[in-house]
């Protein structure tokens, strides 16, 4: 991971248009390819990034400033997203090789609350099957990579309180996962966010991007998964 310190200014440009003006923040390239545009504020959340595939061109412009350019593509057909960053003076820079991640270590009923969709992904919508349990990605492992009865891919996130946190991370997913020709053959992968219980901002959100939202009754699972284990 490389991480800069530097007055920048960033402008993006792509499904949308966007500006952070100049002022000091911290620039981070992850080992994945991503780029993340930090403050001191805001929590956890970057003010902009780019997810990988991404490339990161570092030049000059016309007058010698330093500007980075980092470009990827929302789709294969899509239009390019542009992230330009303008760096007026690097305050600090360093690298560090963080090694092999072992990956976020759910609690129990989380945990066991994945494994028994993975057994049952029906009970989340009519017609849908598993594909693969924590399916891979650049940016982290998808909880549950499905199948609806019409052969569409359908990413699905599992949490046990489902917060906006927990949407955020499932549209970071599906923007990765929607520029996998093999993922969209049949039309866009689309995500479903489940949890014991969904709290309202969450859902709004999720509903405005178009993710659906199932709320799990953990108790009824088990019951399910202890009466098919009786009848053997």
């Amino acid at each position: 991971m490389r991480l800069v310190v530097a007055r920048c200014q960033v402008d993006y440009a792509g499904r949308l248009t966007a500006h952070l003006p100049m002022a000091t923040r911290v620039l981070m390239i992850k080992a994945d390819g991503s780029v993340l545009v930090h403050s001191d504020g805001g929590s956890y959340k970057p003010l902009n990034w780019m997810s990988p595939p991404c490339t990161l061109r570092e030049g000059t412009t016309d007058d010698g400033q330093v500007e980075w350019t980092v470009t990827s593509r929302s789709t294969a057909k899509g239009p390019e997203d542009t992230l330009r960053i303008l760096i007026e003076e690097v305050v600090h820079e360093t690298t560090h090789d963080l090694g092999v991640d072992p990956g976020l270590q759910k609690d129990g009923v989380e945990r066991h609350l994945q494994e028994l969709l993975a057994e049952h992904p029906a009970t989340l919508a009519d017609g849908l099957s598993l594909v693969r349990r924590e399916f891979p990605t650049a940016i982290g492992p998808v909880d549950l990579m499905c199948r609806d009865a019409g052969g569409l891919s359908v990413a699905v996130e599992i949490k046990r309180r489902g917060e906006i946190d927990g949407v955020e991370q499932l549209t970071r997913y599906l923007e990765l996962l929607n520029r996998d020709p093999a993922l969209t053959r049949r039309g866009a992968v689309r995500g479903i966010f489940a949890a014991q219980e969904i709290k309202p901002q969450a859902r709004v959100l999720a509903t405005d991007r178009g993710i659906a939202c199932a709320v799990v009754d953990y108790d009824a699972l088990r019951g399910i998964d202890d009466s098919e284990h009786r009848l053997f």
